[in-house]
């Protein structure tokens, strides 16, 4: 182990300077900072509906509302002001509503890996323009799907789906370009951190929507901030840093000299040999682990919040959001805490990743499973799942780009790969969670909460077991400036 921590961090730092290219400005930055609000707007697109679902169903039909649910007392907030009731209401039952909230999953699976080689062959900049584009067009239909029935609503829902499927290895592949290695995490946690802020934005805000207009505009808005954003991410961003226009050639030269020796000239992909590689399916295991929470929380906590700890609908979106804000603010935290640790403190990637990943998995179970056990204390239930989410954050630093350490020029096609697996637990994940919790009774959420943090704690140990923080051989047959 010593020799492979030794090989993995020397290259690193003998080929950055990060002394001579400042952040502020630059154009890596800039691009961190644009895909912060793509991801941004794709996870207010993703979650909207969790939110609007509890107000376009009729009360009576919203999960059986019988004496088990009535375990913790009405907790309604103050506020009295009239409640919007003019959206339309429609019959569906538990089953149907876990159905059309697992339908997104269905289209996002298709398109992980055919995404992240589309994107290693043509770039990221197109796919994940259009792939936020397309997702936010679908949104807008909304309204008009669910109004024409429930099968329309999910083949919607997973059109939107196949639109986000390509987004996470599209920005993947467009890293391997960008980010010099001992800046990774933090370029990375920038970027991705928007997809927690959309959903801690998006939650409350939707149901605020809900609350003071009418379920259809929480569609409406965001979908419309979509399609803004898709003009902005078409004029101001490039695929490489040799195709930029306003790059300063400090930059681009800063980038290319640290990435020399990590990417592959090989045209074809070999893909037996990232089947067959280890380290991969480490980061599988912690990914579908992970995502497995993730999902659960992410669909079903609003559901949560409603029926056992019985909030209304407006503090509903405000404490359904909160876990999602302690996620954002670890992830950019922990970001700059991991490429400090490996560039100052000279800690080894595979290190750095590892910590950070058991961290993230395994401080989430426990939390998750105390939260099941407080009965109606309102406030610890709250806490308990917003430090388990929050812990969560560390992930990214973690087994989340990862990929990129152990292959930057596959980058794309591995996380297509991973997120492929790491897509199952949310299809499977809520319809199980409901089936589970027909009765409603807090034995059954203890079930719930139970499984996820089983599940994490495997993948965590599985990750810790197996995972790597060098360039694999197989991802650098022959070295190169960059992909031409």
């Amino acid at each position: 182990m010593e020799t492979q921590e030794g090989e993995d961090r020397t290259p690193l730092l003998k080929e950055s300077q990060p002394g001579t290219v400042p952040a502020c400005c630059s154009a890596r930055y800039n691009l961190a900072l644009l895909a912060f609000f793509g991801f941004f707007l794709l996870y207010a697109l993703r979650v909207n509906l969790s939110v609007a679902l509890v107000d376009m169903v009729e009360p009576n039909i919203s999960l059986a509302k019988n004496t088990t649910s009535n375990v913790c007392p009405e907790h309604s907030s103050t506020i009295n002001v009239p409640r919007n009731t003019t959206g339309e209401k429609y019959s569906w039952d538990a089953d149907t509503q876990g159905w059309i909230l697992g339908s997104f999953f269905y289209g996002y699976i298709i398109t992980q890996i055919p995404g992240g080689y589309i994107a290693s062959k043509i770039g990221g900049k197109l796919l994940l323009g259009f792939g936020i584009f397309g997702t936010s067009v679908f949104t807008l239909l909304t309204p008009l799907a669910a109004n024409l029935g429930v099968g329309y609503l999910i083949a919607v829902r997973a059109l939107e789906g196949l639109g986000e499927g390509v987004t996470f290895p599209a920005m993947h592949s467009m890293w391997s370009s960008w980010a010099p290695p001992l800046e990774r995490s933090k370029l990375l946690s920038i970027s991705y951190a928007g997809a927690q802020l959309g959903t801690v934005v998006s939650l409350p805000l939707s149901g605020l929507i809900c609350y003071y207009m009418n379920w259809v505009y929480v569609f409406y808005i965001f979908g419309a901030l979509g399609v803004l954003w898709f003009f902005f991410w078409m004029w101001l961003v490039s695929d490489t840093p040799e195709t930029h226009r306003s790059i300063s050639h400090a930059e681009r030269e800063y980038i290319l000299s640290s990435l020399k020796d990590q990417l592959s000239t090989q045209k074809s992909v070999p893909w037996r040999p990232i089947l067959e590689s280890l380290p991969l399916w480490a980061i599988v295991v912690a990914h579908f682990s992970y995502n497995w929470t993730f999902y659960t929380l992410l669909t079903l906590l609003p559901t949560y919040m409603k029926e056992i700890l019985r909030f209304d609908a407006q503090e509903n979106g405000f404490l359904s959001a909160l876990p999602y804000f302690g996620c954002w603010l670890c992830i950019i935290l922990s970001g700059q805490i991991a490429d400090y640790l490996r560039g100052k403190q000279n800690l080894s990637t595979v290190c750095v990743r590892k910590c950070f990943t058991l961290i993230g998995m395994i401080g989430p179970a426990v939390f998750l499973v105390a939260a099941g056990f407080i009965g109606c204390n309102y406030a610890l239930a709250v806490a308990f799942v917003t430090i388990s989410t929050t812990l969560g954050g560390f992930c990214t630093s973690g087994y989340s780009i990862n990929h990129l350490d152990i292959a930057p020029s596959y980058a794309g096609i591995l996380l297509g790969i991973t997120n492929s697996f790491a897509t199952i637990p949310g299809m499977v994940g809520p319809v199980i969670a409901k089936n589970l919790t027909h009765n409603n009774t807090v034995g059954e959420w203890q079930t719930v909460f139970y499984i996820a943090a089983s599940i994490n704690l495997f993948g965590a140990i599985f990750f810790a077991l197996f995972a790597s923080g060098e360039v694999q051989d197989w991802a650098v047959s022959g070295y190169h400036l960059h992909r031409n």
